[in-house]
């Protein structure tokens, strides 16, 4: 599959980029992350070793898209949903684990 990555064509397949990633320790994924065989990567680590370009050059969402395309398994952590908490008391209740009443 032809993608592009940091402005630069790529010919990718599912098995290079099994091939690419043998061997290689995955880091603590803080991110988003790409599974590969048994194993779960951070994107920008799966991007950097296929690419051969510096983490930089390059965004998540564009290894991503590729990655999915070529039926790798991603996630993307969920954006924090914040909890509007007003008065002191429900403030004390959220501190103690009680539900916030709307």
């Amino acid at each position: 599959m032809r993608c592009v990555i940091a402005r630069f064509p790529f010919d990718l397949t599912k098995s290079g980029v099994l091939k690419s990633m043998t061997g290689v320790k995955p880091e603590p994924v803080t991110g988003d992350s790409v599974t590969i065989g048994r194993r779960t990567y951070p994107v920008k680590q799966v991007g950097q070793v296929i690419t051969r370009q510096d983490r930089r050059d390059f965004s998540a969402g564009e290894v991503l898209r590729a990655m999915t395309q070529l039926g790798f398994t991603c996630r993307t952590l969920p954006k924090a949903a914040t909890a509007r908490i007003v008065d002191p008391l429900q403030r004390a209740s959220a501190m103690l684990g009680a539900p916030v009443p709307a």
